[in-house]
């Protein structure tokens, strides 16, 4: 039996003599690799932070003591040492557990963490809570893989050594030198300025030994030196960053050595004040093709263990990120003005080629959104034409950006909105479905999302045009491997399409948009040829502004009206068309919206949520049959 086996709780793990547990922590390494091979996952991460977890449950006492990992994607290793063991085959699977720190999943996941740098100020909230109910125990928080870049991460680390009195606060930070790309900014560079203990203590015997040996003045120079000692450790490490927010720092240390990682936070444990614990790993550790190549590590499909190479795709058309990389490309060579602005995800936005075609005009803020977007808008406002592409979800952190600095002075900033709509087995924090309702409540935006990649390519032409803001949303994975029109043609702004048309009176308007316009083709086909049901899909293209006028007109003459998106209802196309008619005195007709109901999205593969949360052909089929009375079905021309 191996060690893993015998663990079903930190407890298990505390009965592990300390010269087993690196065999302990090979074998989770195995276990993780297994089943992301067969799953696919945040492979490169957690391997990185194995002998973090094992050293911190080793040490502390979860669940009394809490420990944040952020981003959750580290934290495969924590899941196996909680309670998980058996069933973490079904991770990111439907209905199994998540890939991500969930509290509903388990008491030993302190925080639900999807999005990167909450932890500190999650620590701290949870820190206070505890004092103010006299209670006693530590809170951890792993940060790292990239989340010290965003501002949040800092915000959280003032208030905690502003108030740092008696704080049973820990922060890890795992630093190594990766976020999902390779770390950028001047605190990567500080962060990486570290020396390991050996080479310092090395440097500061020959400093020694040379100071000592100067006549008359060695002995008063060695001293002063000693008391210098402290101030050069601050400047060769970062240090000095931490203690300037009052937190107690201690590191660099090597991440992977467990018996020297177990004696310190032993050491740091006992301390009553913010302390900040400086480790250096290694992303991908103990998996050759994962250290060699962490960016595709990161987040990978499935592979094969041998060699680590992906197994094929049977998917053909290219995807809709790298039908968007290209076309940037292809426009950056005619238009000088175009620059691209990412958040540390240049690989999954689709802009590496950019950036090695553009590297004046490509940038990486790195994990901080909201400062990714006003940087776009002041290049905007010097008459650039920034692209800021991000998935869905992270945009929803930069709302208050969008609005005040973009859209009220109107400035042509385009938001390439990558992952619009259900993502996958990333769950509910990575899910894009609120962001045409946000985006169309605001003014001067306009709001779009493409049926096919050609129609992306247009839109995209479209917002780089227009001068003002606008927003891109396009789903992930494969299109639908349509021919690429060249040149690119710009769409007329808030201009729909008529994509199928019925030669008798309509018994159903079905209104589209996105990715659900082939969906509604799908089912428009069944309704005719099974239930002899007539029906007209409009590609609404827009989300705003609206083509009232097109919408409008066949509204007038179908009395049964469905639209269908993949977003939230709230507020979402369906009730922005549905106030559109109302605005316009249109009615008469009986309307169904098809969307995402007021629930969170679970994790599953995307054919099978789409299935299960009704936004697939078969809804669309469904919805229609009971919206149009069978009084009313069979009138179609065969």
């Amino acid at each position: 039996m191996g060690l893993l086996e015998t663990i079903n709780g930190p407890k298990d793990l505390k009965q592990i003599e300390r010269s087993e547990l690196p065999r302990l922590a090979q074998e989770i390494r195995q276990t993780i690799i297994e089943v992301i091979a067969k799953n696919g996952g945040h492979l490169a991460p957690s391997l990185g932070a194995v002998e973090l977890a094992i050293a911190i449950h080793y040490v502390f006492d979860a669940p009394t003591d809490k420990i944040i990992w952020d981003v959750g994607h580290q934290s495969y290793a924590h899941k196996l040492l909680t309670g998980r063991r058996d069933v973490f085959g079904s991770i990111r699977q439907h209905e199994g557990i998540s890939g991500f720190t969930r509290i509903s999943e388990s008491p030993y996941d302190a925080f639900t963490t999807g999005h990167s740098s909450t932890s500190i100020s999650a620590a701290l909230g949870i820190t206070t809570a505890k004092q103010i109910k006299g209670e006693r125990s530590k809170v951890i928080a792993v940060i790292g893989d990239g989340s010290m870049t965003a501002g949040m991460a800092y915000e959280g680390l003032n208030q905690a050594g502003d108030t740092h009195k008696d704080q049973d606060l820990i922060v890890i930070l795992n630093d190594n030198d990766m976020s999902i790309s390779p770390n950028v900014g001047a605190l990567s560079s500080f962060l990486s300025r570290t020396f390991s203990a050996k080479r310092l203590q090395e440097m500061r015997r020959e400093i020694g030994d040379f100071l000592k040996s100067l006549p008359r003045i060695g002995d008063d120079m060695y001293q002063l030196a000693k008391r210098s000692e402290e101030s050069f450790k601050a400047f060769v490490t970062p240090g000095m960053l931490f203690e300037a927010f009052n937190f107690e720092y201690f590191g660099p240390i090597n991440g992977h050595k467990l018996n020297h990682l177990i004696n310190i936070l032993q050491n740091i444990k006992v301390l009553e004040e913010p302390v900040l614990l400086h480790v250096m790993t290694k992303k991908g550790k103990g998996y050759v093709p994962a250290e060699k190549n962490p960016v595709h590590f990161h987040g990978c499909g499935k592979f094969e263990v041998a060699t680590g190479e992906c197994f094929a795709s049977l998917e053909t058309p290219p995807t809709y990120t790298k039908v968007f990389g290209d076309t940037m490309v292809e426009l950056a060579r005619e238009d000088e003005r175009i620059v691209a602005v990412t958040a540390a995800m240049p690989e999954g936005t689709g802009l590496a080629d950019f950036a090695d075609a553009f590297p004046e005009r490509f940038f990486d803020v790195g994990i901080a959104e909201q400062h990714g977007v006003t940087f776009a808008a002041g290049l905007a406002s010097e008459g650039l034409k920034p692209v800021v592409a991000i998935y869905s979800t992270f945009l929803q952190r930069a709302y208050d950006q969008i609005i005040h600095d973009v859209c009220i002075e109107s400035l042509p900033v385009v938001f390439a909105l990558d992952r619009g709509g259900i993502v996958g087995e990333d769950g509910a924090t990575h899910h894009g479905l609120f962001d045409l309702s946000y985006l169309r409540s605001m003014p001067n935006m306009i709001v779009m999302a493409p049926k096919d990649e050609n129609e992306l390519r247009r839109m995209l032409m479209t917002a780089i045009l227009h001068p003002g803001p606008t927003a891109l949303r396009y789903p992930r994975g494969a299109g639908l491997g349509v021919h690429l029109e060249v040149p690119i043609l710009p769409i007329d702004v808030g201009k729909a399409e008529i994509v199928c048309e019925s030669h008798v009176p309509d018994d159903l308007l079905i209104v589209a948009i996105g990715r659900m316009v082939e969906e509604a083709v799908k089912a428009r086909r069944i309704l005719q040829d099974e239930h002899h049901m007539s029906a007209t899909v409009i590609n609404a293209r827009f989300v705003k502004p609206l083509d009232i006028d097109l919408i409008g007109a066949y509204a007038t003459h179908s009395p049964y009206l469905l639209t269908v998106e993949e977003n939230t209802l709230q507020g979402g196309f369906g009730s922005a068309v549905l106030e559109a008619l109302t605005d316009a005195g249109i009615s008469g007709f009986k309307m169904k919206r098809l969307g995402i109901d007021d629930v969170f999205v679970e994790h599953g593969p995307q054919k099978l949520l789409r299935r299960l949360y009704g936004v697939d052909a078969d809804a669309i089929i469904d919805a229609a049959l009971n919206l149009v009375p069978q009084s009313r079905q069979g009138h179609a021309l065969p």
